[in-house]
């Protein structure tokens, strides 16, 4: 049951990487204002790539309502009466369910393609931060249907640290798709150019916003790295491996993030910006969780 929760949390992420590719090539609008039909049609034809693009992120979309779908009825065949799994599964659904209403509002309103509207960044950001709610509830019931947590066992005070962490993710990733999103509307000839818009005071507010991406992200990586350090120390088997690998992740992450920067954020580059920023969210809601166990035997089991 736990290989179909991990492999439905890999189908996810494969479905937002395409997502970020609609929006990095422009094709949002590819099925027009309408939704869920494609330009008035089931199932569009003779389509040109802009709207190929974006059909195929809504079948794939919708096939990720039914996996999570199929994953709360699994879970719940699986487990116990007030398991934790159970809450996880449940909420993914809520989360999908919400995703696909913002993903419909963002069409309906237009704020797609080349809208540049305060109205697209305030939905985005919304979208990205259910985006992550949604993964990191996916990637808890596969962890509880591996290794549940017992009633009790989950320490509030442990966590607090690392949930101050998972808040400083959401809103890096949220500053990272306006950065991306700005990128996007305004590809910059050069990083001289590129470096003096974002300082201009007449550049679009999404240009001038891109700049605390990069600050942020240094400030919470280091935040994340100090969290990770000290659980390395103080922890043994499956959590301190799991330390190490987020310290990994942070690092290439800022890392990609300056090539990001030098070669004037290229697709492919912001696709894999994403994923490991994705992978760094997923793996820091799984650490968290081990933090906040209060057993202290290494956890062999857990992933």
């Amino acid at each position: 049951m736990s290989r179909f929760a991990w492999a439905v949390l890999a189908y996810m992420l494969g479905v937002i990487l395409w997502g970020a590719y609609v929006r990095a090539s422009g094709s949002g609008a590819g099925c027009g204002n309408h939704w869920p039909l494609c330009n008035g049609e089931a199932i569009p034809t003779l389509p040109e790539k802009a709207m190929l693009i974006e059909f195929t992120h809504r079948v794939t979309s919708g096939l990720a309502l039914i996996s999570v779908l199929a994953l709360v009825y699994l879970t719940v065949r699986a487990t116990v009466r007030r398991a934790w799994a159970r809450t996880t599964a449940v909420l993914s659904a809520v989360l999908t369910l919400n995703e696909a209403f913002l993903g419909a509002l963002l069409v309906l309103l237009q704020r797609v393609g080349n809208d540049q509207s305060a109205t697209r960044a305030v939905l985005l950001s919304f979208h990205l931060a259910n985006t992550l709610l949604l993964i990191g509830s996916i990637a808890l019931t596969a962890l509880w249907l591996t290794d549940p947590p017992a009633r009790g066992e989950l320490s509030v005070r442990e966590a607090a640290r690392f949930v101050i962490g998972l808040l400083a993710a959401i809103l890096i990733e949220v500053g990272g798709a306006l950065a991306a999103l700005g990128d996007t509307l305004f590809p910059a000839a050069s990083l001289r150019s590129a470096l003096a818009s974002d300082f201009s005071a007449t550049s679009h507010f999404l240009l001038r916003l891109r700049l605390l991406h990069p600050a942020m992200a240094i400030v919470g990586a280091t935040y994340v790295i100090w969290l990770c350090a000290t659980l390395v120390r103080t922890r043994a088997g499956c959590v301190h491996k799991l330390g190490i690998a987020l310290i990994l992740l942070a690092v290439g992450q800022v890392s990609l993030g300056a090539l990001n920067v030098l070669l004037l954020a290229p697709v492919w580059l912001q696709i894999m910006h994403l994923l490991v920023a994705d992978l760094f969210w997923v793996l820091l809601v799984l650490v968290s969780d081990q933090a906040a166990r209060t057993r202290r035997e290494p956890l062999t089991s857990a992933i």
